[in-house]
């Protein structure tokens, strides 16, 4: 068993360091504190190839894997989460779902603009009364001839507003509830398309997440994305990806959260000497790397099972639950060692605590982590 990279995933890593430090980091705390999305950055990595990465180079792609996703995302988080959030959906919750399900021309249309960086993505699912209940949807969308009209809202949706293309569930049959669903794919300038409110959030302030709003919205029969009724599959699969990307997006917050922790650690120093070399603070630094690393490594065994082809539900719960928590702690711990100045702006480890707790909370709460893993035990 070798848990080394490879060259090439080494040379992946390096350039998008390079990219997170040099184009990102420069502007994280401003577009933090003025919740603003940065298209540019977006349009720079589809430049870099990263906004295709797993897809075949026939529809646009990188023709890597979910490896190399998950460590583009990690880079992107440890300076900036809101840039790694809007790669990792786009990805993730949107361009899998269309290549996984997508018909050939879906493929063609859809996929390849979003993975060539042209077209940005997002995925809806979530209402205000369905949010880790799928089956108590609301929205509807009733055949009529060659179009199906879409009537219903979603809510806490990453990248609306800013996305050109979208994946939207809701109920073609609703006497059958969850079996009942269906995912479309629909496009920003559709007549009855509107977004609502644009929420202000405690973290990844600089990614957008609005409503998204149909009234009488006719989507074309071929943007339906496999069958009728098979929406809630579709869903389930897509979520079990993404898990992987916000494990990746944890382990980056951390990770970053670690890094100018340390470096504050050798430089401040309090009682004549660096407060790294006090126990207190330490053991701290020690606990944080080990969880970090354990995290990693549960994030990069969920993302190799899915390159290989194989079972990764449960991996990606086991990987969702504990980078969410070890984010959460480690953000903590890093205020806690920057004492009355990481509960300032003056340095980032107040951003990343706020924007690690996001990860404990959507792509499926880890309250519904535990209960995926638990339910794995019991059926094995």
């Amino acid at each position: 068993m070798d848990f080394s990279l490879s060259e090439e995933l080494e040379m992946v890593r390096s350039m998008v360091r390079d990219f997170a430090e040099n184009e990102v980091e420069p502007s994280a705390a401003l577009r933090d504190e003025d919740e603003r999305f940065d298209r540019t950055l977006f349009d720079k990595m589809g430049e870099l190839g990263l906004t295709g990465i797993p897809w075949d180079e026939n529809y646009g792609g990188l023709g890597s894997d979910y490896l190399t996703y998950c460590l583009v995302v990690e880079e992107l988080s440890r300076v900036c989460a809101s840039t790694g959030i809007t790669l990792s959906a786009h990805i993730s919750l949107a361009g899998w779902p269309i290549y996984t399900f997508g018909t050939e021309e879906q493929k063609i249309r859809f996929l390849r603009p979003m993975a060539e960086g042209k077209k940005l993505g997002a995925y809806g699912l979530t209402e205000i009364a369905s949010g880790s209940d799928a089956s108590s949807m609301g929205t509807t969308a009733i055949r009529d001839g060659d179009h199906y009209i879409l009537n219903g809202s979603k809510k806490f949706i990453i990248n609306a507003g800013a996305a050109e293309i979208y994946i939207v569930f809701a109920l073609t049959d609703t006497s059958q509830k969850h079996k009942g669903c269906s995912a479309f794919i629909v496009e920003k300038d559709t007549p009855g398309f509107t977004f609502g409110k644009k929420e202000r959030k405690l973290g990844i302030r600089s990614s957008p997440t609005t409503e998204i709003c149909f009234d009488n919205c006719r989507i074309p029969i071929e943007n339906l994305l496999g069958s009728e009724g098979e929406g809630f599959k579709i869903a389930k699969r897509t979520l079990d990806g993404g898990r992987i990307g916000i494990a990746a997006q944890a382990v980056g917050i951390a990770q970053g959260a670690l890094d100018v922790s340390l470096a504050y650690a050798k430089e401040r120093k309090q009682f004549g000497k660096p407060i790294a070399q006090q126990q207190a603070i330490g053991f701290k630094l020690a606990n944080m790397a080990t969880k970090i690393e354990a995290t990693r490594l549960l994030t990069y065994q969920a993302a190799w099972r899915e390159s290989q082809g194989l079972s990764y539900g449960k991996e990606s719960a086991y990987a969702k639950l504990f980078a969410g928590d070890t984010a959460m702690e480690v953000t903590v711990e890093a205020v806690q060692i920057f004492g009355g100045y990481g509960y300032t702006k003056a340095f980032p480890v107040e951003r990343y605590m706020r924007d690690a707790k996001i990860a404990q909370i959507y792509g499926g709460t880890n309250e519904i982590q535990r209960e995926i893993i638990s339910r794995s035990l019991l059926a094995d």
